[in-house]
């Protein structure tokens, strides 16, 4: 097993989905890399392929650390991880792996996905709203169609002991890095 990496600065969690709904929201995940590693995080996701390979291929673009945080019994059946990975994490379950996620985010950006993103993006509501206030940013068509279909429905209702200012809608990477602009001063004029 590779060593745990430790990632240096800001970190970001990235969940997005092995298969883009479009090559525009796989454009999209890319820039949101570029921006995020330009502005000094690094990068956490699963490692492998689909939106998760555009961030990560869009934060190598800037020099950025990729690391991959995966399940270490599923790791062999899943397959290799994407090329632009600078470090990995193996963990012994589900709970191991949301929790590391979690427990190290400074931002986490949720774009399209399957059901495991789906999970993911869930754990990190729950999460910022009850555990740790922690921006989570819906990036994409994808994201933001689940985002009203949550609200709709009342899933996600904001309350005074459940407020929602955690949560922000992203349309565009050019949103993102005027959003990241405002939470990272340092992002400024690199985004």
């Amino acid at each position: 097993m590779t060593p745990t990496p430790e990632a240096t600065g800001k970190t970001a969690v990235f969940f997005g989905g092995v298969v883009p709904a479009s090559e525009d929201e796989e454009r999209m995940a890319e820039e949101i890399g570029m921006a995020l590693a330009g502005a000094g995080f690094t990068l956490l996701h699963g490692g492998y392929n689909g939106l998760m390979e555009a961030a990560a291929r869009g934060a190598a673009a800037e020099n950025g650390q990729a690391i991959a945080v995966t399940l270490k019994d599923k790791h062999p059946e899943w397959g290799d991880f994407n090329p632009h990975i600078t470090g990995e994490v193996h963990l012994p379950d589900l709970g191991a792996r949301l929790n590391h996620y979690l427990a190290r985010a400074d931002l986490v950006v949720a774009m399209g996905g399957g059901i495991g993103t789906l999970h993911e993006l869930t754990a990190a509501v729950y999460y910022a709203g009850n555990i740790r206030p922690v921006p989570v940013w819906l990036a994409g068509p994808t994201a933001l169609r689940l985002l009203a279909f949550l609200k709709r429905e009342s899933w996600l209702f904001e309350s005074p002991t459940r407020p929602l200012g955690f949560l922000t809608p992203i349309a565009s990477a050019a949103l993102f890095a005027a959003e990241l602009a405002h939470l990272s001063p340092s992002a400024k004029g690199k985004a």
